[in-house]
């Protein structure tokens, strides 16, 4: 069975997470992706968080499955050419270097597109145009510049960035569909383009509810199905919130049977509306179901604190797998807080490829993170990730370099 992005030859010259998360995605869905690595160093994260004395990290293995990797330099002049012949028979080139980088390498805009007028160029950069344009940006900086970290966390502390990598991997989800969309743009017009996405704009389209709220909190200076509704003090700017429900279902993280010694038992618990009056069967509180305080949404904000402490005298009876047996049996909105280490063990993570484990010749055997996009006429088979290097001469021979030539261009030092 053919692939959905069969044919299409990915130039990868990304690093780190952002760009690599972006052509790993393109990868399992088949792109044939060449990561071009500077010859005895490579992609940093070779090295960076290693857990194996001289072996790739696994924060590299994670974020470079299936692609071919080649090494270049691009400062030599006859490296120059390879990769002046690589983006003639490429489709797009993907960077997330430090803005102008490219273009001191010689190859601007202009310069590629002489070369190759169907070249797709797709960046990650931390800011797009404007006054922080050329800052050097992190994962930690696009969360707080892109107005995660100041919604996160609790009210009475300071702000707090998420373990989600929503600023690299949130951005290079976002750029791979940038460059699938200019792709079937190409079909059409037979050109390439340029496609940015900067890591501030990839935060902030995931944090869009908390923008809806800036605006309903400058009209009317208060927002109901926040914490510090009724009796809290609401300012200019949308506070941080808990582990309140961004979409207007009011929930709240509960302890379950253990919280003392297990720090991850716990359920996230939704009071959804159409299931209050089982809600109220299940904890014991039928009453309240009719109780004009707490029988409908309006009635029940002021009142949320109380509401679930009592939901929590329920939950505390039981562990957060037996609340979830229970709670879905009447379609009332939980999930459980499940730890790194439950999730790597969960046979239907597995079954589904959500989780996959891959051999690789150097580490063994080790867990990763499958496509999360599952497609019916184009599954994913998750591959190693290369060694450095590994793919130099077998690319180079599809170019139509000669055994002597790529010879040649290893004893001059440019690949």
């Amino acid at each position: 069975m053919s692939k959905a992005l069969d044919g299409v030859r990915i130039l990868d010259f990304t690093h780190v997470q952002s760009g690599p998360t972006c052509t790993q995605l393109l990868a399992w869905f088949g792109a044939d992706v060449i990561k071009v690595e500077r010859a005895g160093a490579g992609d940093i994260t070779r090295e960076q968080l290693r857990d194996i004395p001289d072996v790739d990290s696994l924060y590299f293995t994670m974020l470079n499955h299936n692609k071919r990797s080649i090494t270049i330099d691009t400062k030599n002049p006859e490296g120059k050419q390879v990769l002046e012949t690589l983006i003639q028979k490429c489709d797009v080139l993907v960077e997330n270097f430090a803005p102008g980088a490219l273009d001191r390498m010689g190859f601007t805009w202009e310069r590629i597109q002489e070369l190759n007028p169907r070249m797709i160029v797709a960046s990650v950069k931390g800011f797009g145009p404007g006054p922080y344009e050329d800052c050097k940006v992190y994962e930690n900086v696009a969360q707080c510049a892109g107005g995660a970290a100041s919604t996160t966390g609790f009210d009475d502390g300071p702000p707090v960035v998420t373990g989600a990598q929503i600023g690299d991997s949130g951005t290079g989800l976002h750029l791979a569909l940038g460059i699938v969309t200019a792709l079937y743009q190409r079909t059409q017009s037979g050109r390439g383009q340029k496609v940015l996405a900067a890591m501030q704009d990839g935060v902030l389209n995931l944090c869009r509810v908390k923008l809806r709220d800036q605006q309903r909190l400058d009209r009317t200076g208060t927002m109901k199905e926040y914490p510090q509704y009724p009796n809290g003090k609401f300012g200019e700017a949308v506070p941080r919130a808990g582990n309140a429900s961004g979409g207007g279902q009011p929930g709240w993280i509960l302890k379950c049977k253990g919280w003392e010694t297990d720090p991850n038992a716990y359920i996230y618990f939704i009071t959804q509306a159409p299931v209050w009056a089982k809600i109220c069967n299940v904890i014991g509180k039928e009453e309240w179901a009719t109780d004009p305080n707490y029988a409908t949404p309006a009635a029940r904000l002021p009142h949320l604190k109380d509401i679930f402490a009592e939901i929590e005298r329920w939950t505390m009876t039981k562990t957060k797998f037996e609340a979830m047996q229970i709670l879905n049996k009447y379609d009332i909105p939980c999930g459980p807080i499940l730890s790194m280490k439950e999730i790597a063990e969960e046979p239907s993570l597995r079954k589904t490829g959500t989780i996959v484990e891959v051999d690789h010749p150097t580490r063994g055997k080790y867990l990763t993170v499958g496509n999360p996009i599952k497609l019916s006429d184009s599954p994913t088979e998750v591959t190693r990730s290369p060694l450095l290097g590994e793919h130099t001469d077998e690319v180079m021979a599809e170019l139509g370099y000669s055994p002597e030539q790529i010879s040649a261009l290893r004893t001059a030092g440019a690949i």
